[in-house]
């Protein structure tokens, strides 16, 4: 009974979240407690379910609160303001320059994982640049896509997030051998950006007509208080300091960015009140990813601590061929960009991940083998173009495209880039 329960939970997630009758943060905690008491817990042993599922948690949840406070902070401050006037400058009206430009900053941009961000960025900085020279908004929002898409693997971003937690496993060991996968498929996306960029040049030629545009950004930043710019090299320094920490595990999760944001405020922004105002300037989007992460703690720890994923796996590992289950990663990893127009983030990685994950198991198939080949695609390569966030609709409408047409043009693209990362990763014995 607790594998149909377990699998009862699983569908009524996916159908509570995917019509969003109700918030994700209710699907996540009031769904299992009910199914929980229906199996017959009591609540002594709910309570002793949901307290290790958030101690689980705890690390991701605090870094990914700092992390998204800490990169938010830089973004304000403008360290990266230097970069995008330099590429657009550098351009010289080549659209090849441009498209590949436009791909550097937005990388660079979702450094703090947030896609809305890198959108806001990316588009307001180059949408003037593509319209004087006549290059196509599409162009812009493709290769945006593209580059957020990749650079969502970063270990604060979403999907890697999401899969640390809901396969209780440590996010830089799910991370950290995943980087040279990620830099191919960033190698891949400039590769892409040069493609488009060529289409472009084919199409309109070189135009030498951005000066005005460029005054026009310098001097919009110039007016911005919360600029600094002559903390720059400051403010990089410490952004590196706080990466190479968490990638070497210096420091236990999330205590890099627990120090880093202080240390950021205090030298960017001298007094309190300019503090209080950065901090709540992005508080929202910190809060609310922040509270679905814990919630999807409780979510995790009543399906593990009760035995429905155990049960749940058994169930399905004894109708799975051992030579089907042994090609759970490798399926996972080549689908999982397709599979982002089907599934939204948290349905797919606290629903449909852990289950997988447990059916792997049985084939004696580490649950951070199944992490890391969802990452490769599931939300990430795939989650700029899903209809399933909030943040392709705004890059289509910053940019002023079609959502058809935008996906038309990326998902061959993002598909193709996902693919490349699942061979290396498979080459490099990650997917085993």
């Amino acid at each position: 009974m607790l594998a149909l329960y377990g699998f009862l939970v699983i569908v009524i997630l996916l159908y509570l979240v995917l019509t969003k009758r109700t918030s994700i943060h209710f699907s996540l905690v009031v769904v299992p407690i009910i199914f929980a008491i229906i199996a017959g817990f009591n609540f002594s042993e709910l309570g002793d379910f949901m307290g290790a599922g958030l101690t689980s948690i705890a690390h991701t949840g605090i870094m990914l609160t700092f992390a998204t406070l800490f990169f938010g902070i830089m973004f304000d401050t403008g360290m990266f303001d230097p970069l995008i006037k330099g590429i657009i400058r550098f351009s010289k009206g080549d659209p090849v320059k441009i498209t590949i430009g436009t791909a550097v900053i937005a990388m660079c941009s979702h450094l703090d994982g947030s896609g809305a961000s890198t959108f806001l960025i990316t588009v307001a900085a180059m949408l003037p640049i593509y319209r004087s020279l006549k290059m196509s908004p599409l162009t812009l929002a493709v290769v945006a896509a593209l580059a957020a898409g990749t650079m969502n693997m970063v270990p604060w971003g979403g999907p890697t997030i999401r899969a640390a937690t809901s396969l209780d496993v440590n996010v830089i060991e799910l991370y950290a051998p995943m980087i040279p996968v990620q830099i191919v498929g960033l190698i891949c996306v400039l590769l892409a950006s040069f493609w488009l960029g060529k289409q472009e040049k084919r199409r309109i030629g070189i135009i030498k007509e951005v000066s005005k545009n460029i005054s026009k950004e310098e001097n919009n930043n110039e007016n911005e208080v919360t600029k600094r710019p002559k903390m720059i090299v400051v403010n990089l320094l410490l952004t590196v300091a706080v990466i190479v920490a968490l990638i070497t595990e210096l420091f236990p999760l999330a205590i890099p960015f627990v120090i880093g944001v202080p240390l950021a405020l205090i030298l960017n922004y001298r007094s309190v009140t300019e503090q209080q105002e950065r901090i709540e300037s992005h508080a929202k989007a910190t809060i609310y990813t922040a509270t679905i992460i814990f919630s999807a703690g409780i979510f995790t720890g009543i399906l593990t601590e009760s035995g429905m994923i155990e049960a749940m796996a058994n169930t399905l590992g004894n109708t799975i061929p051992e030579s089907g289950g042994k090609a759970l990663p490798i399926l996972v990893a080549f689908l999982g960009m397709p599979l982002s127009l089907l599934f939204d983030p948290d349905s797919f990685y606290f629903g449909v991940l852990p289950v997988l994950s447990a059916i792997a198991s049985g084939f004696g198939i580490e649950e951070i083998t199944m992490g890391r080949a969802a990452i490769i695609g599931q939300m990430t390569t795939g989650f700029p173009v899903s209809p399933l966030t909030g943040s392709t609709f705004l890059l289509i409408g910053l940019a002023g495209v079609e959502l058809g047409d935008l996906q038309k043009k990326a998902i061959p693209l993002a598909f193709g880039i996902s693919c490349v990362m699942a061979i290396v990763a498979l080459i490099l014995g990650l997917l085993s």
